[in-house]
C-alpha cells in the first residue's frame, strides 16, 4: 500500500493531475530519440505516438524507447487528422493535460512541465510555446520570410479576432482535458490549418490561452511546409479569420463553432 502510494504521487505530481504528451509523427526518425529523451518523465504519465504512414523507421525507433502507446495510420490522414486521433487517444487514457510536442525537436519538450502546471494550477485552459516572445525565433534559425509572414498573419488574425497572441502557428501546445471535450474537433480539417481552426474555436468558447517563451531549432531534419504548401496554408489562415469574424457577427453560422 505505501509502495502504490509512493508511485501514485510520483506519476501525478503536478497538482493531481495525469499529463499525457502526444506526438504526431511522420518520418520522423532523425529527431524522435532526442525529442522523447529531453521530455521531463517524472511529470508525464503516459506518451502517445501517433504514426501517419510514414516511410521510414519511426515506428521501430519509437518501439525500441518504449513508447506504450502506438497508433499507425494504415494511410496519411494529414497533420489535423493526426492531432484528432492524437487526442482522442489521450482522452481514451484518461488524460487531465495534454500536450502535444512534435517529434522533430524544433520545439524543446523540457518546456512540458512548465506548460502542465500553468494548466494544472487552473492558470490557462490552453498554453501555447511561442517562438515569437523574446528573440528566440531568428535566433534559431526561422527564416526571415516566414518571421514576417507569421508576424503578418498574426497581427491581422488579432485584429479579427479581438485577441491578442504573439503567434497562431506554434505547433508546441497544451490542453485542458475540458477544453478537448468541449471543442466540436471533429469539423475541422485534416490538413495544416487545422491548428488555426483549433484555436480560433478555443477564442470562440471563451478558454483562456497563456503563452511562454520557446527556443526553437531549426534543421533539416525538422519538419516543415514549404513552396505552394505555404502559401496555401496563409490564404487558408485569412480565409478562416474572416470566417470567424463573419459568425461572431452573426452573419453566417459555421460548423467548427456548433458541437
Amino acid at each position: 500500500m505505501a509502495i502504490h502510494g509512493i508511485f501514485e504521487r510520483q506519476s501525478k505530481i503536478i497538482n493531481g493531475k495525469k499529463i499525457v504528451v502526444v506526438m504526431p509523427a511522420y518520418n520522423a526518425e532523425q529527431t524522435i530519440s532526442h525529442t522523447y529523451n529531453d521530455l521531463p518523465m517524472d511529470v508525464v504519465d503516459d506518451v502517445v505516438l501517433v504514426d501517419d504512414a510514414s516511410h521510414d523507421e519511426t515506428v521501430a525507433i519509437a518501439e525500441k524507447l518504449g513508447i506504450r502507446h502506438i497508433i499507425i495510420h494504415d494511410d496519411n490522414k494529414g497533420y489535423g487528422g493526426n492531432q484528432k486521433s492524437c487526442y482522442q487517444k489521450a482522452l481514451d487514457l484518461d488524460a487531465d493535460i495534454v500536450i502535444m510536442v512534435h517529434p522533430d525537436y524544433q520545439y524543446t519538450p523540457k518546456l512540458v512541465r512548465a506548460m502542465a502546471a500553468l494548466i494544472a494550477e487552473d492558470i490557462f485552459d490552453c498554453v501555447l510555446g511561442s517562438r515569437i516572445l523574446g528573440t528566440g525565433a531568428l535566433k534559431g534559425g526561422m527564416p526571415l520570410y516566414k518571421y514576417i509572414a507569421n508576424r503578418g498573419l498574426t497581427l491581422i488574425e488579432n485584429l479579427l479576432t479581438g485577441y491578442k497572441l504573439s503567434e497562431y502557428h506554434t505547433g508546441y501546445r497544451a490542453f485542458s482535458k475540458n477544453l478537448l471535450q468541449s471543442l466540436p474537433l471533429h469539423h475541422n480539417s485534416d490538413d495544416f490549418i487545422f491548428d488555426n481552426q483549433m484555436l480560433l474555436q478555443i477564442i470562440f468558447y471563451n478558454f483562456s490561452i497563456g503563452e511562454v517563451t520557446c527556443p526553437t531549432r531549426y534543421m533539416d531534419e525538422a519538419s516543415s511546409i514549404g513552396g505552394m504548401r505555404v502559401i496555401k496554408y496563409g490564404l487558408g489562415v485569412l480565409q478562416e479569420s474572416v470566417l470567424y469574424r463573419l459568425n461572431k457577427m452573426g452573419i453566417i453560422k459555421r460548423r467548427l463553432y456548433q458541437n
